[in-house]
């Protein structure tokens, strides 16, 4: 069986790190690595490659930055000739990038099967690209792998339960695989020069980055935080940033990092702060509490208890989350049990 993988943005490649390496491990299964190159420096895509051993792509499309037309429709012309070229018996997409809508639509109008890895999520947010991606993917697509129950819960409101199956999340597969890696050598994946004691943000989201008032609102709540706050710094944030943002003095940019380092400065802190979909579920797998500035999340089983407070950009309620108490709360299950990569191999094979 000929599969496609498509890739494009950091996520994607965490996500198809576990089950890329599941896949190729079966000997009657053949992957084609496709990478769009929507995420294309340095510290947003090569290293992943490098650091969680992803083979390298078969094709990469070096697509780059642009408007979500012109990235979208670069990547439709490029992944339908590789498709005709390749004729796989499936294509594997992952998340909400325009990468995963583009190999979806592509793929399907050439009649070549389209499986959704994390299907079913929703923001009820239409203003965000992502959930125009979502929606658009899941309602093409052949076969649907949902990581939890909401997102069954969601694409059955949808009608489409007879091609949806519950998978559990790919990225907490990830999590326990690969912090092992960090538990066996914890000073390979520290990043040097900062605080003892730190809150862990992260800002890129346009919501934020592109409306002023978001964006200062933020930095206000930051400023006035009695924590030191370490900020790796999306490559477009910190050129909005240069233009319109005084830095308090307790915030500390640093470059980006890779998973595993990523990882290890979310173990090492006290709380996280952010307005990633993905960097919620890592902080709830490794039990730490995500303050998430947005107005709503997609990942509603981390909210219980605490685990994950949702302030938007509004500086009263951030400062308040971050005073919140620690939970002390056992995590809900929700997400399987670890091994997601191995049920979406049994549900290929069988399709």
């Amino acid at each position: 069986m000929k599969i496609v993988s498509i890739v494009g943005a950091r996520p994607q490649f965490i996500k198809a790190a576990t089950v890329s390496r599941i896949i190729r491990s079966n000997m009657a299964m053949n992957e084609i690595l496709l990478h769009t190159g929507q995420h294309y420096d340095e510290n947003m895509s090569d290293v992943f490659f490098r650091e969680l051993d992803i083979p390298l792509p078969d094709y990469n499309l070096e697509v780059g930055s642009g408007s979500h037309a012109v990235q979208t429709g670069i990547m439709l012309k490029g992944i339908e000739e590789i498709l005709i070229k390749e004729k796989p018996d499936c294509t594997l997409v992952y998340g909400d990038t325009n990468s995963t809508l583009a190999g979806a639509l592509a793929a399907t109008k050439l009649h070549i099967p389209v499986a959704h890895v994390e299907a079913g999520l929703r923001s009820f947010n239409r203003a965000m690209p992502e959930e125009i991606n979502r929606i658009v993917t899941d309602h093409v697509s052949d076969l649907l792998f949902a990581p939890t129950k909401t997102a069954i819960e969601n694409l059955t409101r949808e009608g489409l339960a007879e091609i949806t199956s519950f998978t559990g999340d790919v990225m907490y597969d990830s999590v326990l695989y690969y912090q092992q890696w960090i538990q066996q050598n914890p000073e390979k994946y520290k990043t040097t020069g900062l605080p003892a004691k730190y809150l862990l943000a992260t800002i890129h989201r346009a919501e934020n980055t592109d409306i002023p008032e978001n964006l200062n609102n933020i930095f206000l709540a930051f400023s006035r935080i009695d924590h030191q706050i370490v900020l790796p710094i999306h490559p477009r944030t910190r050129k909005i940033l240069q233009s319109r943002i005084s830095l308090p003095k307790n915030v500390h940019i640093i470059d980006p990092v890779g998973y595993l380092q990523m990882m290890k400065l979310t173990m090492d802190s006290e709380k996280v702060m952010t307005d990633s979909g993905g960097l919620q579920k890592e902080a709830y797998f490794l039990r730490k509490q995500c303050i998430t500035m947005r107005t709503e999340t997609e990942w509603i089983e981390t909210l219980h208890d605490g685990w994950n407070i949702i302030t938007g950009s509004n500086p009263e309620k951030i400062e308040s989350a971050v005073g919140s108490r620690l939970p002390v709360a056992p995590q809900q299950p929700g997400f399987g049990d670890g091994k997601s990569a191995n049920i979406i191999l049994e549900k290929l094979q069988r399709f």
